[in-house]
């Protein structure tokens, strides 16, 4: 195809022919005609198909947001001459990489490196790969694309964190630690399925009788409990950056029960997040599942507490909110005393002019998060508290 130069170069070379021949300007219709030529020749530059070979692999595939990912392309001339003018093209979420490529000879290979966008967590879609060759002038190209796309996953970045303590665990040692008895599973209630449960679990007879999906929701006695408010809504955070800040430090308190191997509920106000009951990959799940978090145009917190109203009681609940709108925060005090500590994070710089949670009990826990810094002096200071 012609690129924009070379359609101008058509067009120009034939209104000087025109002009020429009408006015009679033989230096016009040669001008002209050279233009002409120059496109003709381009195209005749890229019309053979290049034989080449290429692979676009992105490492690492999951990484903390801000955390360096790269696209890496191995190119290969598998073809018998030279390969001159090449350019590959990669398209990141909506933005665009091109990266040109060196001379390749025949036979030879080539990996090509360029960084992709973290900035922003979710799935970033890589792709297609596109391979350009253009002749010298930059007249005409051949574009052929190789392989399919991809999904580069940004997770939230996070800190490692203390366990608070909470629970109580039969183990001889004394309290629940990560060489406690793993203790006996014990049916606690039926609830709805949530993406991610046990399909082993599934109570067919309830499911059969409610038309709804419903799974038994099993509970080990020893193993402290970590439960997870996440605020979602949008005008509960004064930016979008202090969303993010505010999954980062879900993510991170996620994290460090699950990767003790504790069970860990993680709920908003849309509804429950994910729950997870203490096995080796929960940590990554959790992860997993924080990378797609958006913010919510849901008006009140209220909902999310809810559902734990009949929650077994013991173990921690972690509320994460910002320092905008508190409506529905005030739900704390009904579900508060089913817990054995509640701790609230403030997600945003703390102002005089932002508002108090009121309702929820004096004795509740505040701390002001400005960044993952001082999350984690705020959070081993509550672990020891």
């Amino acid at each position: 195809m012609l690129s924009s130069t070379g359609w101008g170069a058509t067009t120009g070379g034939a209104a000087l022919i025109a002009t020429g021949y009408a006015f009679g300007y033989g230096e016009a219709v040669a001008l002209g005609a050279a233009c002409v030529i120059a496109v003709v020749m381009a195209a005749a530059w890229t019309l053979p198909r290049p034989k080449l070979g290429a692979e676009r692999r992105i490492a690492p595939r999951k990484v903390g947001r801000g955390d360096p990912a790269e696209g890496v392309v191995a190119l290969t001339n598998t073809g018998r001459r030279t390969r001159r003018g090449l350019r590959v093209t990669d398209r990141c979420g909506d933005q665009q990489v091109t990266v040109d490529v060196p001379p390749l000879r025949a036979g030879a290979a080539h990996d090509l490196r360029y960084a992709l966008p973290t900035t922003r967590r979710g799935l970033v879609p890589v792709g297609p790969l596109r391979v350009e060759r253009t002749d010298p002038l930059g007249l005409a190209r051949r574009v052929r694309s190789y392989g399919a796309s991809d999904i580069l996953v940004v997770r939230p970045r996070i800190c490692l964190l203390p366990v608070l303590p909470s629970g109580q665990a039969h183990h001889v040692e004394g309290p629940t630690s990560d060489t406690a008895d793993d203790g006996s599973l014990t049916f606690h209630a039926l609830r709805e399925y949530v993406l991610g449960d046990d399909l082993r679990r599934v109570h067919w007879r309830s499911t059969a009788r409610t038309g709804t999906l419903m799974v038994r929701q099993m509970v080990d006695v020893s193993l402290p409990h970590t439960t997870l408010v996440l605020d979602t809504r949008r005008q509960a955070y004064a930016s979008e950056d202090d969303f993010e800040l505010a999954v980062d430090c879900a993510a991170s308190i996620a994290y460090a029960a699950a990767r003790s191997n504790f069970p860990v509920h993680l709920v908003s106000e849309a509804g429950p997040v994910l729950h997870t009951e203490g096995s080796g990959n929960d940590g990554e799940a959790l992860l997993d599942r924080l990378a797609l978090v958006r913010r919510s145009e849901v008006k009140s917190a209220a909902a999310a507490f809810d559902g734990l109203e009949h929650h077994r009681g013991g173990g921690a609940l972690v509320v994460v909110t910002g320092t905008g709108d508190t409506d529905g925060l005030s739900a704390l005090g009904r579900v508060r005393r089913r817990f054995e500590r509640v701790t609230m994070l403030r997600i945003g710089a703390a102002t005089a002019a932002a508002p108090d949670i009121t309702g929820s009990g004096t004795d509740v826990p505040q701390l002001h998060i400005a960044s993952l810094d001082a999350l984690l002096a705020g959070w081993r200071w509550e672990a020891v508290r």
